[in-house]
């Protein structure tokens, strides 16, 4: 299983995100503890942020080095400022390739997506049945072979359909629900999507453990900020999310929590 954050709120510099907090996402990929399978997260890393006063297309950097060999994260996040950033600690699913391609966060335009969680024997069960629901323009996107990137696709046909992120999400999360029961298979889906000026978060599975996924705001070290993870990153008044629910935290930072 890989390791999540999502951060909404006033610019910061990412080495307060991604390197400071006494249990970041560099320690969660060698010392996790919440993890539901898997032993650490050492498949690669990668962050997507948003410039903190342009509007351009989000920006990307990933490795396939595990998080704790990478020369050049330390040097680079001193200089990442941004109000929105999304980032993952990766745990490949047995027989799925190590490969940047399969490297998340994976983008669309505005969009920026990170996937904790997995299809259970994915090319067995619903590669095809998923491929088949996805419109030309979402099948021709998919350049890597993982669960990930396919939900990416069929989550990004229903943003083009809905324009709504939350919207999108819980159609996604309804579809890969009916697919699962068709075909006898489980999955997990902890999602962080945003386009960087809204952030929507799930956690769900269709069998439980549940995988693990949680919400701070207006903490004292990021007081106008949301942040989402898979375990919490610092002390605090973390939120735990609900078995299968789904955060909105809007462009003015208010939230809505709903079951899914």
């Amino acid at each position: 299983m890989c390791r999540l954050l999502g951060y909404l709120g006033a610019p910061v510099l990412g080495e307060r995100l991604l390197c400071e907090p006494e249990h970041s996402l560099i320690v969660q990929s060698y010392q996790p503890r919440e993890m539901t399978s898997g032993v650490v997260n050492a498949d690669g890393f990668g962050v997507g942020w948003y410039h903190a006063a342009r509007a351009v297309a989000p920006f990307s950097y990933k490795t396939i080095l595990p998080v704790w060999n990478d020369l050049n994260l330390l040097s680079l996040s001193r200089y990442i400022e941004s109000g929105c950033m999304l980032a993952n600690v990766r745990s490949a699913t047995s027989g799925q390739s190590v490969d940047l391609v399969n490297c998340q966060p994976f983008q669309r335009h505005d969009v920026t997506y990170v996937h904790n969680g997995l299809i259970a024997n994915f090319r067995e069960t619903l590669y095809r049945p998923l491929r088949e629901q996805l419109s030309d323009r979402a099948y021709q996107s998919i350049q890597g072979t993982t669960d990930s990137e396919h939900i990416f696709a069929l989550l990004m046909d229903e943003f083009d359909a809905t324009g709504s992120l939350p919207a999108a999400l819980q159609q996604t999360i309804a579809q890969l629900t009916k697919l699962a029961e068709k075909y006898a298979t489980e999955f997990s889906a902890n999602l962080i999507v945003s386009d960087g000026k809204q952030l929507v978060a799930s956690r769900f599975a269709n069998r439980d453990p549940v995988p693990t996924l949680y919400w701070l705001e207006n903490s004292d070290r990021f007081p106008d900020a949301v942040l989402v993870a898979s375990e919490p990153l610092f002390e605090g008044k973390w939120n735990s999310f609900g078995d299968r629910s789904l955060l909105t935290v809007n462009s003015d930072l208010s939230t809505k929590v709903i079951t899914l």
